[in-house]
């Protein structure tokens, strides 16, 4: 009886101690090594203001002699500060960057070649042309002058003596409003270019001057692009043109750039309002002054001239 009373007793305390936890896994003492990690929580909505601060963009097709004379790295910041604004410039030769307007991939272009500006406003792609500057094209070449056209005052006649000569001669070929320039000139000439002498080269103005200094070329240039680049072109010297554009007896070298903000029915991606405010802003006459004075302090000239109307 006594065994039966102790089983019962052994039994009923196991139980016990079952029920209250006594018996069966222990607790950890630390915490597992490869627990997952909390959950992060979600980036938070960015504020009204904090939105507000993002800046706009503005696309601006333009030619690469705005870009290589570094005008527009003088002036550009002022307008971002002033609009909260980043431009985005795309600079190639001015039918491109006309292609690239009429494509609706631009908000705004500045080029130089006024045929085709009118045109592009004509046929719908742009909304107006204002005019912003101008500057002249010259003609460099080697300093050893092998064509004889150093001090000619008409660009068509030293263009006819290089072909005679076949002296080395550079061109853009890029379909820019200085390569349109230099077909007129060549027409004018009566000459077609064609031979080892001529070098068509598909480049902006900057890489054409170095091709021209490396090899001895004559080539057609932005007087801006040219004095900006000079110290880094030895063997060139100005042939036709003279020493500013007030000595340059050729009125068919002048070279007036315009500005065009891109018609919004291209494109919905198009900030109409935004490619206003900077035209405003460029023909503006803070801006007009700026442009005046732009390479005056380093080369004794404007690289450009304003002449928007207001």
């Amino acid at each position: 009886m006594r065994r039966f009373v102790l089983f019962f007793l052994v039994l009923a305390a196991l139980l016990v101690l079952a029920a209250c936890g006594g018996v069966g896994a222990a607790e950890p003492t630390a915490a597992p090594t490869t627990a997952a990690a909390a959950p992060t929580e979600a980036p938070a909505e960015p504020t009204p203001e904090a939105a507000a601060e993002e800046p706009q963009v503005l696309r601006l097709a333009t030619t690469t002699s705005t870009a290589d004379s570094g005008l527009l790295d003088a002036i550009l910041p002022g307008f971002e500060a002033a609009y909260n604004a980043r431009v985005d410039v795309v600079a190639v030769g001015t039918g491109q960057a006309i292609e690239i307007g009429q494509a609706g991939d631009a908000d705004v272009i500045l080029v130089h070649a006024r045929a085709r500006e009118d045109a592009f406003v004509e046929e719908g792609s742009g909304l107006a042309r204002y005019d912003v500057m101008y500057n002249d094209f010259i003609i460099v070449g080697p300093t050893d002058d092998p064509a004889g056209v150093q001090g000619m005052t008409s660009a068509a006649e030293a263009l006819a003596a290089i072909a005679a000569a076949e002296a080395p001669f550079a061109s853009r070929g890029d379909d820019s409003g200085t390569h349109t320039k230099e077909l007129s000139l060549w027409e004018k000439a009566g000459v077609t270019p064609e031979g080892d002498w001529y070098n068509s080269l598909g480049q902006g103005m900057g890489e054409t001057l170095t091709f021209a200094n490396e090899s001895n070329a004559y080539t057609l240039t932005d007087r801006g692009t040219y004095l900006s680049m000079s110290a880094t072109l030895p063997n060139l010297a100005i042939m036709v043109g003279g020493d500013s554009i007030a000595d340059n007896a050729d009125s068919a070298l002048l070279n007036p750039y315009g500005v065009i903000p891109v018609n919004p029915e291209l494109s919905a991606n198009i900030n109409a309002e935004l490619a206003q405010q900077f035209v405003d802003w460029l023909i503006s006459p803070e801006v007009q002054e700026q442009i005046g004075q732009y390479g005056v302090e380093e080369f004794g000239q404007p690289l450009f001239y304003p002449n928007a109307a207001q």
